[in-house]
């Protein structure tokens, strides 16, 4: 069939809006009519090539849209039935079948190689143009009008629930969420520093009041940003421009914090992280870091410790829903979060959010939500 795709043709050069051929869905795929998808930071990772992914490549990782279309076996989903969908698996693996799917053994090439697991490609370009592009971009490529997925990373979802708002809960607010209350499993009580808050670190502050956290530290240099921190959750909050970030938050809480989840990536961040922690303490970095950050051992001692989480070491078909339940309950308002984009305004989306001015973009494709 033919879809409307946004094509990453070259390292930051514009994505262009091209005519593509998609295959129909084939043995455990489905065909996804997009509604909305979600801009994330690792999109723009990889059409800048921080992350190496080959070219040319149609992005996009936070969709939700309505099955059209499923291939044989697949009898869990149904065409009508509304999903947002999420990152891939090949769900064999060991660490797949003791539930913790997004540290498959297979991670990279699931949603990263720009094909099937198999090696096949099922987008590409017209007769007129020919030759395949990359694709199945966390099994999904979700920046087109369609998207071929997986059932396993394709999540069945309420109707009455807006499908353009639950958008971004595949990946940035799934994760940190998961990290507060799957990685951290952040008890009642507990104190944690969040820093950095984009989306990622929306979702984590969100998470913390949920599970009752005592003192809920937003880390930042937006100002705007921090403010919308304390009306969503945070107890305190730090302008990183102006103050020692350690320090501030040993102001908050003398004896540490118990919990830091660190959403920027930055390296000099990372020292504030350790020096911030009560003892037995964790770090958790969900960005990938740099290479120049490294913690010396003795800042370990007393039982700290650092690890990195991956999509919040969630399972998405139960964790999704879930998120979507706190949403509609009020306790997770994902909506304050979003500002929309028409599709064709693809480029001006990423701009934004690379200059800080929006936390979530979403972009909209024209066409009939039911």
């Amino acid at each position: 069939m033919r879809i409307r795709a946004a094509v990453a043709e070259g390292q930051s050069q514009p994505l262009v809006i091209k005519e593509l051929e998609l295959d129909e869905p084939r043995d455990g795929e489905v065909l996804v009519r997009l509604v909305a998808t979600g801009i994330c930071q690792t999109d723009a990772h990889a059409w800048h090539q921080r992350i190496p992914v080959g070219l040319p490549l149609v992005l996009g990782h936070e969709g939700a849209g309505i099955v059209e279309k499923v291939g044989a076996s697949v009898d869990s989903l149904k065409p009508g039935d509304h999903v947002v969908l999420s990152f891939q698996s090949c769900g064999r693996c060991e660490a797949c079948l003791s539930g913790h799917p997004a540290y498959c053994d297979q991670a990279f090439a699931a949603n990263f190689s720009g094909a099937r697991l198999d090696g096949t490609r099922g987008l590409r370009r017209t007769e007129t143009s020919g030759g395949d592009v990359n694709s199945h971009f966390f099994g999904q490529s979700s920046f087109a009008t369609h998207a071929l997925t997986s059932v396993s990373n394709t999540v069945k979802v309420t109707q009455d629930a807006p499908l353009e708002v639950l958008a971004p809960l595949g990946c940035g607010l799934q994760t940190g969420a998961g990290a507060v209350m799957n990685s951290f499993a952040l008890p009642a009580g507990a104190t944690i520093a969040v820093l950095g808050v984009g989306a990622v670190g929306f979702g984590a502050l969100m998470a913390a009041r949920v599970a009752g956290a005592a003192k809920i530290i937003a880390v930042d240099v937006h100002a705007e940003r921090l403010s919308l921190a304390e009306e969503l959750g945070a107890t305190h909050v730090i302008d990183a421009r102006h103050k020692d970030v350690a320090a501030a938050i040993r102001e908050i809480v003398p004896r540490g914090s118990d919990f830091v989840l660190d959403t920027t990536g930055r390296p000099e961040l990372l020292g504030h992280a350790v020096a911030s922690l009560a003892s037995m303490g964790q770090v958790g970095l969900v960005a990938g870091g740099s290479p120049e950050a490294a913690v010396p051992a003795a800042e370990l001692a007393l039982g700290k410790s650092v690890a990195g989480i991956v999509q919040g070491d969630a399972r998405p078909q139960e964790f999704i829903p879930y998120l979507i339940e706190l949403f509609q309950s009020g306790d997770f308002p994902i909506d304050r979060l979003v500002r929309f984009y028409d599709f064709d305004d693809i480029n001006t989306a990423f701009a934004d959010a690379a200059r800080g001015d929006v936390i979530k973009p979403v972009l909209r494709f024209a066409g009939p939500v039911g």
